[in-house]
């Protein structure tokens, strides 16, 4: 036994410190890992902050609803019992929790704050809590004999079980309530209904935003592919000044080159002259090309094309050229051997580009506001309005939150049934 832990222990191969080559080894490769780390340590906390926090702040704000339960906690409680589809007000206990605290609230001033929120769901509830709140401050809680006739007294719609019934509906921490309403739903005492015809726009948006990404991309397409097939058969020389030329977009701003459609594409415009003039149109007919479906894929379509014939050029420059002589040589035409050997190579590049392209599109919200009209916006340009002007953020993020599994749903599609590792970006 003495003899073979010798032998073990002279064939052990030791590093220069007198350590075990292999644990000297793990340790170094422990380290070298530790050291990376640290590296793209900043990055990573980059990211996370600026990025990943941010989105799921607003997913969250999705379905969070605290502040009726956080600003009316009394009230909340007593109308736990109160039974909103008999028709019937509530109890005077209500009403005086209610008044409780409303006197806080509005010490906090968070009553207007509440009362924006509830807006979203019944009009008028923010008029309703400024001007009580302005006048609870009169009422004393000690000595007001009946608190139902104080409020009915203030305003009117306190004796409306609406309100109260959207107070109790809404009184707990999470929500489906901005879903519902991103759905063009609603919930009524009767369970989940349809909101009315002339107030459903978001289903719309919806279809409208899908429908013209696929179309922007499909004409990408239908224009990248030829330029890119130029630049990757060219001479080099004509090559580096057809890809300057695709290229000198991105060297000119976004909204310069926005509104430099709509000077082209409105009725006075330079397109319009121009058919007037070889006359392809009449003067009095004029083409509609501005504040439209029309003028959005336009617009797109030349902002977004370099993204589809770069991934496109990447590759074919990748295709040997010699295929196609190849073909030639044993008796295929020209377009039989671009058919046959060519375009099944370059597929991998519609796939990147079209991804990309529709990727892109489909969250656009400064092109189609400024040459969309009321016609050509997109589902991104009412999730822009709620953040930036209603302020209603719970129902942008319900509209983002949608608007991002769709996309995901869609590329889960495309995985399945083209596959993601056939995409290449050369």
């Amino acid at each position: 036994v003495n003899r073979s832990k010798n032998m073990s222990n002279n064939n052990l191969v030791l590093a220069s410190d007198g350590t075990s080559l292999k644990r000297s080894l793990a340790r170094s490769l422990k380290r070298q890992k530790i050291r990376a780390l640290l590296l793209i340590a900043p990055l990573l906390i980059f990211v996370l902050l600026t990025f990943i926090a941010p989105i799921a702040d607003m997913l969250f704000r999705s379905v969070e609803n605290s502040i009726v339960a956080d600003t009316l906690p009394q009230t909340v409680k007593e109308l736990a019992s109160w039974d909103s589809d008999s028709g019937q007000l509530p109890s005077e206990a209500v009403y005086a929790a209610l008044a409780r605290d409303l006197k806080i609230a509005v010490k906090a001033k968070k009553h207007t704050k509440l009362g924006s929120r509830l807006n979203y769901e019944k009009t008028g509830t923010s008029s309703l809590f400024r001007q009580t709140g302005r006048k609870i401050k009169k009422l004393d809680l000690e000595n007001t004999p009946s608190f139902k006739d104080a409020f009915e007294k203030m305003n009117k719609k306190w004796s409306d079980p609406t309100v109260w019934q959207t107070i109790q509906q809404f009184s707990n921490k999470y929500t489906d309530g901005y879903f519902l309403a991103a759905a063009d739903l609603t919930r009524t005492s009767n369970g989940i209904e349809e909101v009315p015809e002339d107030q459903r726009i978001y289903y719309t948006l919806l279809m409208r935003t899908l429908l013209m990404s696929v179309t922007i991309t499909f004409m990408c397409i239908l224009l990248g592919y030829p330029v890119a097939f130029l630049l990757a058969t060219l001479p080099l020389r004509s090559s580096n000044v057809l890809m300057i030329l695709v290229l000198l977009p991105f060297w000119t701003s976004l909204l310069v080159r926005t509104s430099a459609w709509k000077v082209l594409l409105q009725n006075q415009g330079v397109i319009n002259d121009f058919l007037v003039w070889v006359g392809i149109v009449a003067d009095g007919n004029r083409l509609e090309l501005i504040n439209n479906v029309t003028g959005t894929v336009i617009a797109m379509t030349h902002i977004l094309l370099p993204f589809m014939i770069l991934p496109l050029f990447s590759v074919m420059k990748t295709i040997p050229p010699t295929y196609m002589r190849a073909a030639k040589s044993m008796g295929a035409n020209d377009f039989t051997a671009f058919r046959r050997v060519y375009f099944p190579q370059s597929i991998p590049g519609i796939g990147a580009g079209s991804i990309l392209v529709f990727i892109l599109s489909i969250g656009y919200y400064i092109t189609p506001e400024i040459v969309g009209g009321t016609k050509g916006v997109f589902i991104s340009n009412r999730i822009a309005y709620h953040i930036s002007s209603s302020l209603n953020w719970g129902l942008g993020a319900a509209l983002g939150a949608i608007l991002l599994v769709v996309v995901l749903a869609l590329y889960w599609l495309y995985d399945k049934f083209v596959g993601i590792d056939n995409v290449k970006l050369g």
